[in-house]
């Protein structure tokens, strides 16, 4: 550039440029508020996922357990299952325990 005073082209070529600069910045802002939501599910959804880890595995698998045997007493294969289900479970947890990690 010259010395001299900038033409109106090159003034108006500067404030167009600062324009869409400022809304960029304003798609970026908006953008980030509205994914805020998704970010805050997505981070809640992976601490659900380490509280119901294997650590808690044996409560959740005793909750179903009892759940299904709450609902569906009257049928008998459902009560025979449960049954199977309840004197397998100690032996499939040593199993899953034991098994080195991967």
């Amino acid at each position: 550039m010259s010395a001299t005073k900038p033409t109106r082209q090159e003034l108006r070529k500067q404030l167009v440029r600062l324009r869409m600069e400022m809304h960029r910045h304003e798609l970026r802002h908006e953008t980030h508020q509205l994914l805020q939501p998704l970010r805050q599910m997505r981070g809640s959804a992976k601490t659900w996922q380490g509280t119901l880890s294997s650590v808690h595995a044996p409560a959740w698998g005793m909750a179903a357990v009892t759940a299904l045997g709450f609902f569906g007493a009257k049928t008998k294969k459902l009560s025979r299952w449960l049954k199977i289900g309840l004197s397998l479970y100690p032996v499939i947890s040593v199993a899953l325990k034991s098994r080195p990690p991967r």
